[in-house]
C-alpha cells in the first residue's frame, strides 16, 4: 500500500510539474520548428546517448570487478541499456538501477555483490556530477546573475559534494563499530569499494570516464538546441545542464518528468535565458532518453533474463 501511495504521489509531481511547465511553451511553435535536419541531430543524440551508455559500462565494469561481480562488457552493456527501459517506466529516475542489480544478482554474482557495484557506481558518478558543476561555477556565476539562482545552485551543488565527501570519508575512518553497526556496515563496505576504486591504480580512468559521462550528457543537449535553432551557446548549456541533471535525480518523479522541465525553465530564466527554450530543450532531451529507453525495452522482451523469467512464472505451483 505505501509503494502504491509513493508512486501515485510521484505520477503527480510529474503532471503538476509538467503541467506549469508547458504553460510557458507554445508547443505548437516546438512542432514548426522541427523539420528533417532536427531530426539529424536528434539521430546524433541518440547515438551520443548509447556512447554514453558504454562510457558508463567500461566504469560499471571496473567498480563491479572490485565488488566481487565482474561483468563481461557485453553482458554489462545489455544490462544498462535494459535499465534505460526502466528508467523511464519505473517512478523514479534511477529506477534502473534496481533492475541493473536484480539482473548482476540473477547472474550468478549474488545480492550483496551485486547491490554494492550499484551503489558505489551510482555513488561515483554522482561525486564525479559535482565535481563537474563545482570546477565551472567561475563561470556560472558570470551566467547567473540572480541572486537566488545563485544561492540554489551553490546549496544544491556542495550539498552533494558534501555528501560525496562524507561518504568517501566514512571508508577511511579506523572505528571498527562502524563495521560492525548493523546501520553502518554495508555503507562503510561500499565506502571502503570507493576508495579502492578511486585512489587505486583504476583511479585515474575510473575518474575520465565518470566525468565523460556527464560531458557526454552536455553534448546531447547540445545537439538538442541544434536540431531547433534555440538561441543558446555550448558553453551556457555546459554550464546549466549539469546542476539540472543533479536536481533531476532526486527520485520524486516519473523518470525526472516535470522535475528537469521546471527546473530547466528556471534555470534559463535566472541566466538571463529564455524559460521556454529551456522547456523545449528539456522536453527534447527527455525524448532521446525515452526513444533509447525504448529500445532498451526491445532488448529486455528479447532477452534470455525476460525468458526465464516468464519460465519461471509459469512453473510455480499453485
Amino acid at each position: 500500500m505505501r509503494r502504491i501511495l509513493l508512486s501515485t504521489l510521484k505520477i503527480l509531481v510529474s503532471a503538476a510539474l509538467l503541467y506549469f511547465s508547458l504553460r510557458k511553451i507554445d508547443l505548437a511553435d516546438l512542432v514548426a520548428r522541427i523539420d528533417v535536419s532536427s531530426l539529424g541531430w536528434i539521430g546524433v543524440a541518440i547515438a551520443v546517448a548509447f556512447l554514453q551508455i558504454f562510457i558508463g559500462v567500461l566504469r560499471w565494469r571496473e567498480i563491479s570487478a572490485e565488488c566481487g561481480a565482474p561483468l563481461p562488457t557485453r553482458q554489462a552493456m545489455r544490462f544498462n541499456v535494459i535499465g534505460t527501459f526502466f528508467n523511464q517506466t519505473l517512478p523514479s529516475s534511477i529506477g534502473g538501477d534496481a533492475v541493473r542489480l536484480w539482473l548482476v544478482a540473477r547472474s550468478g554474482a549474488g545480492w550483496r555483490a551485486a547491490t554494492y557495484s550499484i551503489f558505489v557506481d551510482r555513488a561515483i558518478g554522482l561525486i564525479a556530477l559535482a565535481v563537474v558543476i563545482v570546477a565551472s561555477l567561475p563561470w556560472s556565476y558570470r551566467l547567473i546573475t540572480d541572486p537566488h539562482g545563485r544561492s540554489a545552485l551553490l546549496f544544491v551543488d556542495f550539498a552533494a559534494l558534501a555528501g560525496g565527501l562524507g561518504f568517501l570519508l566514512l571508508g577511511r575512518l579506523p572505528w571498527p563499530w562502524l563495521k560492525r553497526w548493523w546501520g553502518t556496515h554495508h555503507i562503510h563496505a561500499c565506502s571502503v569499494i570507493a576508495n579502492r576504486v578511486l585512489f587505486g591504480s583504476h583511479g585515474p580512468k575510473v575518474a575520465v570516464l565518470s566525468l565523460l559521462v556527464h560531458v557526454l550528457a552536455v553534448v546531447i543537449a547540445w545537439c538538442v538546441v541544434q536540431s531547433i535553432a534555440a538561441p543558446v551557446l555550448f558553453g551556457q548549456i555546459f554550464q546549466l545542464v549539469p546542476p539540472v541533471m543533479l536536481i533531476t535525480m532526486l527520485p520524486i518523479s516519473i523518470a525526472g518528468w516535470g522535475v528537469r522541465e521546471a527546473t530547466m525553465g528556471l534555470a534559463f530564466g535566472y541566466a538571463g535565458l529564455m524559460a521556454n527554450e529551456g522547456v523545449n530543450i528539456s522536453l527534447l532531451f527527455g525524448a532521446v532518453y525515452f526513444i533509447v529507453g525504448a529500445i532498451g525495452g526491445l532488448v529486455w522482451i528479447l532477452s534470455a533474463e525476460k525468458a526465464a523469467q516468464g519460465t519461471a512464472a509459469i512453473e510455480v505451483p499453485k
